[in-house]
C-alpha cells in the first residue's frame, strides 16, 4: 500500500536549497532563523535541512565561537545585548560618524581624476562617496543603490553592478554582480568592514555580501579598508579576504597598538586619521 506524502511545515518549505546547501550558506540560513524568531533548536533544524544533529551542532558551535549567537542546550538563542546581527544602514550610520567623516577625507586624497573606483556598499563607503564631490572626473562602479543616488547629481560615470537587492543594506548581491564584476578592472576599491581581526581577515554578516566583496578585491589593482577602530574588536561569520589582500587600511586614532603593529607586519600601509 502507497504510503500518503505528509505535507511540510511552512518553516520546511521555505528552506532553501534542503540538505544541498554549502556549508556557508547553511550557516547563514541558520543565522537569519536566529535573527527573525530569537532562537532555534537543534531537533527542528536537522528535520528541515535533512542534516544530522551533529552537523547541526558543530555549525551553532561555530557561530558560537564567532559570537554570533549564544549556545543553549538543544540549540541556541540571540546572544544578550544583541538586537539584530546584521544591523541596517541606517542604523549603522549613527556609529562613529566623525571617525568616518575624517577616513573619508584621507580616503579622498589618494584618488586621481580619471580613475575607475569600486565603492563597496556601507556607511563609511558611503561617506567616502561625499568626500569624492571634488573631484570632476571618475568613473564609480558599485553595488550600492543609495552611493548611486548620492552621486546621481555629478558629472562621473555611475556604473550599477545590477544582482539582487540586499534591503537591509541597498546592496546588491547575487551571480549577476559577481558576473558584472569578472569582467572590470578598477583602481581602487574602497571596502567598508564589519569586522576585521588583523590575523584573520575581513568579515561580514553575509555570505552573498562576502562573495561580491571578493569579486571586487579581484576586480581591484588597490584594496582600501575603510573602518573605524572598533571593527578590530570582533569579526562577522563570512570571510571575505585575508589580510594579505588588502594593501591599505584607512582607520582612526583609537585602533589598539598591537593591532596597528600587526597590520604593519603583515605590510599593509596603515593611514591613522
Amino acid at each position: 500500500m502507497k504510503k500518503t506524502r505528509q505535507p511540510r511545515s511552512a518553516k520546511t518549505a521555505a528552506t532553501p536549497h534542503n540538505g544541498k546547501m554549502l556549508i556557508g550558506e547553511r550557516r547563514q540560513h541558520i543565522l537569519s532563523l536566529v535573527q527573525r524568531d530569537g532562537r532555534v533548536l537543534v531537533t527542528e533544524l536537522s528535520d528541515s535541512l535533512g542534516i544530522s544533529p551533529i552537523t547541526i551542532r558543530k555549525d551553532l558551535d561555530h557561530l558560537g565561537a564567532r559570537g554570533l549567537v549564544m549556545r543553549t542546550h538543544g540549540g541556541a538563542l540571540v546572544p544578550q545585548g544583541s538586537t539584530l546581527l546584521d544591523p541596517t544602514l541606517k542604523e549603522k550610520e549613527q556609529h562613529q560618524s566623525k571617525e568616518k567623516q575624517r577616513i573619508a577625507a584621507a580616503a579622498a586624497k589618494l584618488v586621481q581624476n580619471g580613475q575607475c573606483l569600486l565603492l563597496d556598499s556601507g556607511t563609511t563607503v558611503t561617506a567616502v562617496a561625499r568626500s569624492l564631490r571634488e573631484f570632476s572626473h571618475l568613473t564609480i562602479v558599485t553595488n550600492a543603490v543609495n552611493i548611486a543616488s548620492e552621486l546621481s547629481d555629478t558629472d562621473f560615470e555611475i556604473i550599477l553592478t545590477g544582482g539582487t537587492l540586499r534591503k537591509n543594506s541597498f546592496s546588491l548581491v547575487g551571480p549577476m554582480a559577481e558576473d558584472m564584476l569578472s569582467q572590470i578592472r578598477a583602481d581602487i576599491l574602497f571596502l567598508a568592514v564589519d569586522g576585521f581581526d588583523p590575523k584573520i581577515g575581513i568579515t561580514t554578516p553575509n555570505v552573498l555580501e562576502s562573495r561580491v566583496n571578493r569579486a571586487m578585491v579581484s576586480a581591484s589593482r588597490r584594496v582600501v579598508a575603510v573602518c573605524d577602530s572598533t571593527k578590530f574588536s570582533h569579526s562577522s561569520m563570512a570571510l571575505i579576504v585575508p589580510p594579505t589582500a588588502v594593501h591599505t587600511v584607512i582607520t582612526d586614532d583609537q585602533i589598539p597598538d598591537a593591532v596597528a603593529d600587526t597590520l604593519r607586519s603583515a605590510g599593509i600601509e596603515l593611514i591613522i586619521v
